[in-house]
């Protein structure tokens, strides 16, 4: 059984006990989770789509604490002008664990 939800602008495909990094999120780690906007719940006989959302559908999840992705580096140059910049930039992420899926 699996379901597509949105969390913090973004869709995510989740089945029960997966681990998932979402963007940063404003809950502390051991906080329980409830997502409403479930756009479909496949059970493995027929699939439930929402118009957008499925009445009544929720999936809960755990967090279970908060990274950061690898550095990006972004370098811009222009040639013959010598200009040249370098910065670099971390993606705060919170991993979150499925507990469970409810439709």
């Amino acid at each position: 059984m699996y379901a597509i939800v949105e969390i913090a602008g973004q869709q995510f495909k989740v089945e029960k006990d997966t681990k998932i990094c979402v963007n940063r999120l404003d809950q502390k780690e051991g906080d329980k989770l409830t997502f409403d906007k479930v756009l479909l719940i496949d059970d493995g006989k027929s699939p439930k789509v929402g118009t957008p959302v499925i009445a009544g559908a929720k999936v809960s999840a755990t967090v279970l604490g908060h990274l950061r992705g690898d550095k990006v580096l972004i370098f811009k140059k222009k040639r013959r002008k010598g200009y040249q910049k370098l910065n670099g930039f971390r993606h705060s992420f919170t991993q979150i664990k499925i507990e469970d899926i409810k439709g």
